[in-house]
């Protein structure tokens, strides 16, 4: 059975910058796209980025802004966040899919795994 666990978060001032961390103790890594979703609100995950082997995935609010980065040897993926906003504080959880089947990359209801979250707050 999988495991997935989030680092990484914490406090910064409004402009800063954070490195989230998820570590994977799957077999299998590279084979998986591994996304990163925000906790909304009414209590939604929101797609933030993915990758999977091949290709990287933003939405378009962070395009320039967030990188999303793997490092299979490590089992660990991780988002470079930049320029970060208070609208940006949110629970952020790390989410895994075996990429042999077809999915929606933006679906948070399309992974398979996930983990505990980190929270970044971003203040004023």
């Amino acid at each position: 059975q999988w495991q997935l666990v989030e680092s990484g978060g914490g406090l910064v001032h409004a402009g800063g910058s954070l490195r989230l961390s998820c570590a994977a103790s799957g077999r299998t890594f590279s084979w998986y796209v591994m996304g990163w979703f925000p906790l909304a609100l009414w209590n939604e995950r929101d797609f933030v980025a993915a990758v999977s082997g091949v290709k990287v995935y933003y939405s378009e609010s962070v395009k320039g802004l967030f990188t999303i980065s793997r490092d299979n040897g490590k089992n660990t993926v991780y988002l470079k966040m930049n320029s970060l906003k208070p609208e940006d504080t949110a629970v952020c959880y790390c989410e895994a899919r075996i990429n042999f089947t077809p999915m929606t990359i933006t679906q948070s209801d399309q992974y398979s795994y996930w983990g505990q979250g980190t929270t970044v707050t971003v203040s004023y």
